[in-house]
């Protein structure tokens, strides 16, 4: 079956290099699908966690390999660095059809204005002083704990006929104040849009997929390929949510698919 093609496609926070990460369902992805521009918004490879050690897979290298085919082929490639992967800031520019930029403003047919940023700009825990990074990498340890109980849960009820549950997705929904985080996040982000003149934002950094009206400003987000395994993308003028399974509707947010 012959690949479907989009214009536009954006996917975030792959976090290559962990034990977290869905490679297997990403590349499904990229797989089944070309675009004429993809934006890959941040945290495609977790330094953080490479530096507490090495995992790289060949099914992460695949990963990599199969957006630097897609570029060869003609795909646009504009990659976006987040926090997890900052380093790549240093090489900002462009490399053929690969651009490496902080943030980026993409037009659509209809003249829309869509600036494209990580999201991590607007975290305080991220980037505010020397001590609050310092809360960011604990909260990064707590985080890749919960992940690395999935597997095991997951085991257990595959056992009983059960299918997945996110164990750190279940956490992240219930805690109070995550709640809290995720909806300033969002207001914070289309706030943001008055900056540069725009009609909307889209991000990734929370794993959390969403398309959501704040006024006259659109607030897009793309997901991860942690714990919803989702996608955003454009055909014609219709933005499309993407799950490994189908689209949706553009009023519902994207979950994984139960197994």
């Amino acid at each position: 079956m012959a690949p479907r093609r989009y214009r536009v496609a954006w996917i975030s926070d792959a976090h290559l290099g962990t034990r977290g990460c869905n490679a297997a369902a990403l590349l499904d992805f990229l797989r089944e699908n070309d675009f004429d521009t993809l934006y890959v918004v941040g945290d495609l490879i977790d330094i953080w966690s490479l530096r507490r050690g090495i995992y790289w897979p060949q099914q992460h290298n695949d990963v990599i390999q199969k957006i630097l085919r897609k570029a060869r082929k003609g795909t646009h490639v504009i990659y976006i660095p987040g926090n997890h992967d900052e380093l790549v800031t240093d090489f900002c520019g462009v490399y053929g059809n690969i651009e490496i930029k902080q943030r980026a403003i993409h037009l659509t047919a209809s003249g829309e204005r869509i600036l494209i940023i990580h999201g991590h700009e607007l975290d305080v825990v991220v980037s505010g002083s020397g001590r609050m990074r310092w809360l960011a990498f604990a909260g990064d340890l707590g985080y890749q704990f919960l992940l690395s109980l999935n597997p095991l849960i997951n085991f257990v009820r595959r056992r009983f006929g059960l299918g997945y549950w996110s164990l750190s997705a279940y956490a992240k929904r219930r805690v109070k104040d995550a709640v809290s985080f995720i909806g300033k996040f969002e207001a914070a982000v289309a706030h943001y849009a008055d900056r540069y003149d725009v009609d909307a934002v889209l991000c990734g950094h929370i794993h959390s997929a969403a398309i959501r009206e704040f006024g006259k400003v659109t607030y897009y987000n793309c997901g991860d390929w942690v714990e919803s395994c989702t996608a955003l993308v454009k055909a014609t003028t219709v933005f499309f949510p993407w799950s490994v399974t189908t689209p949706l509707r553009k009023e519902k947010c994207l979950s994984r698919p139960r197994h």
